[in-house]
């Protein structure tokens, strides 16, 4: 959902420097980036990790309260989504959400963003035991679909989400958005693209062809 789907990694990477900066805390642009793909539960941990215990719960509700008026207002969609989703639709390709964002957020995103429609299910990591990237939110996923994981495709941004994707024994396709995959993500042998109209034109000649 979060830097495939929606441009918010941006916008709540921002709301944390922000929190941090008035709480008087330096969270620099390399340790944010880290956070990308990271659970609620491991987020909170890390920043703790970095301003303290007794001062990460006053910068969390900080920097979401932030946040939430930018998911009141509708997080912008990363470029080409509604195509791809519209496409998949059209040939009837089931599509469910594995995201790591806890499920009340993550079905108000979706529902501002207008996107929540698209989708007949959303497994979230308020669902499992274990967040990415432990594979149990791809295989609740395609669960709920009632479709092998071996049949599913994962398209992800993150590598964290990579590597939940490829332990659920899917097919991967990467878009990047503010993580260059390193040698170490390339290593895994999945597909990279350059954007999710890439990923559409992929698509595009397989749904065409003879069931």
């Amino acid at each position: 959902m979060d830097g495939l789907m929606l441009d918010s990694e941006r916008a709540l990477l921002g709301c944390l420097a922000q929190a941090g900066g008035a709480a008087g805390h330096d969270l620099p642009e390399d340790f944010l980036l880290s956070l990308i793909g990271s659970s609620d539960a491991h987020t909170r941990a890390r920043i703790a990790g970095r301003v303290g215990m007794d001062a990460v719960d006053a910068l969390l509700h900080d920097s979401y309260a932030r946040y939430d008026g930018i998911v009141a207002a509708g997080v912008p969609h990363r470029p080409g989504i509604i195509e791809l989703l519209d496409t998949l639709a059209t040939h009837g390709i089931p599509r469910a959400v594995a995201t790591s964002t806890r499920r009340p957020l993550a079905l108000r995103k979706l529902e501002a963003a207008g996107l929540l429609r698209y989708f007949e299910h959303v497994a979230t990591s308020s669902d499992v035991a274990h967040p990415k990237p432990a594979p149990d939110i791809y295989l609740l996923a395609a669960r709920k679909l009632g479709v092998d994981p071996a049949q599913c495709l994962a398209l992800e941004d993150s590598p964290t989400g990579v590597r939940a994707a490829l332990a659920a024994g899917m097919h991967v396709i990467q878009i990047p958005d503010l993580l260059v995959p390193d040698e170490g993500v390339r290593a895994l042998g999945h597909r990279i693209a350059d954007s999710l109209h890439e990923v559409r034109g992929l698509l595009q000649p397989l749904l065409t062809l003879p069931a």
